[in-house]
């Protein structure tokens, strides 16, 4: 059973290994990732159904170790606390969940440095306190919003900084760490570039406030992936995943993600890789070709 996951480097009957778990009641049907990737709600619904603690049962089995939620803060704090147990007695990591200060659509919110915004955000770092107690997190996403157009860059730049010195006074003392997240959705975002980012985590000097470092953005908006990846690397706390163009899981695109995946490896990351994006194909057949992408992308020696 075990092997049928893995010759070549591919999954070759989920459907037989599925089979072969609720008859034996097997708690490990596939060997971990070398990479610690992290899927999402949804992800499995084909095969686990709607429930989430179902679909992390089912990533367990399939020999994931990881999830992340970016809707953590909207589940009941029940749910939390379910999904927090469940991932303990999985022995699995929780990823990134979002801060909710930023909802989409963004607004123009720390760049512009008004004091309603910036109580609105310190309440939602102490909620975020609360809520990675319950799941057992550590990253919290933050997206500084949109450009404000009525303030040159460097002043919005110091707006940010000050907001995210804010949330590091908050969050520093429980260990837990702001991960800014430069995006490629909307020319009106302010925060784009792996490098901008660099300079405000820098300038707030804090292990509380560190880089998500989203590839499918960073692809798209500088390119150059494993070069930028060096250059920013000691303020680099998590990564994100998706192929480009389209968003969908590796080998979709023109990203060369077992090269990727090496190289952070190599460079000793130990963390979580967010698998934001979505499935190339629909059903069964679409998460069976999502979990062969993954075995494809790790099946390379360091």
């Amino acid at each position: 059973m075990q092997q049928s996951l893995l010759a070549g480097g591919s999954l070759l009957s989920l459907s037989e290994t599925m089979a072969a778990v609720k008859k034996t009641h097997t708690a490990t049907a596939a060997q971990p990732f070398q990479c610690n990737y992290a899927f999402h709600d949804g992800m499995f619904r084909n095969h686990a159904g709607n429930d989430f603690i179902d679909q992390i049962k089912f990533g367990h089995e399939m020999g994931f170790r990881a999830i992340e939620d970016n809707g953590m803060m909207s589940r009941t704090p029940e749910m939390q606390q379910k999904i927090g147990d469940t991932l303990a007695k999985l022995g699995m990591t929780m990823g990134v969940f979002v801060n909710q200060f930023d909802k989409w659509p963004l607004q123009i919110s720390m760049t512009g440095g008004k004091k309603e915004w910036k109580d609105k955000f310190i309440q939602y770092c102490k909620d975020s306190v609360e809520v990675a107690k319950r799941c057992n997190a550590k990253w919290i996403t933050v997206v500084p919003g949109n450009y404000d157009r009525t303030l040159p860059e460097a002043y919005q730049t110091a707006n940010v900084i000050e907001f995210m010195r804010r949330g590091a006074e908050i969050l520093e003392p429980h260990g837990l760490v702001m991960v800014m997240e430069p995006l490629s959705d909307t020319p009106e975002l302010f925060l784009r570039l792996s490098s901008q980012t660099y300079t405000i985590c820098k300038a707030v000097n804090s292990p509380s406030c560190k880089i998500l470092f989203d590839m499918y953005h960073m692809q798209r908006n500088e390119g150059n992936i494993i070069s930028n990846i060096d250059r920013a690397w000691d303020e680099i706390a998590y990564f994100q995943i998706g192929d480009n163009p389209g968003r969908k899981e590796p080998g979709t695109g023109e990203m060369n993600y077992q090269n990727i995946f090496k190289h952070i490896l190599k460079k000793g990351y130990k963390g979580v890789y967010g698998m934001e994006h979505g499935n190339a194909k629909p059903g069964k057949e679409g998460e069976e070709a999502l979990i062969n992408a993954y075995r494809t992308a790790d099946s390379f020696s360091v």
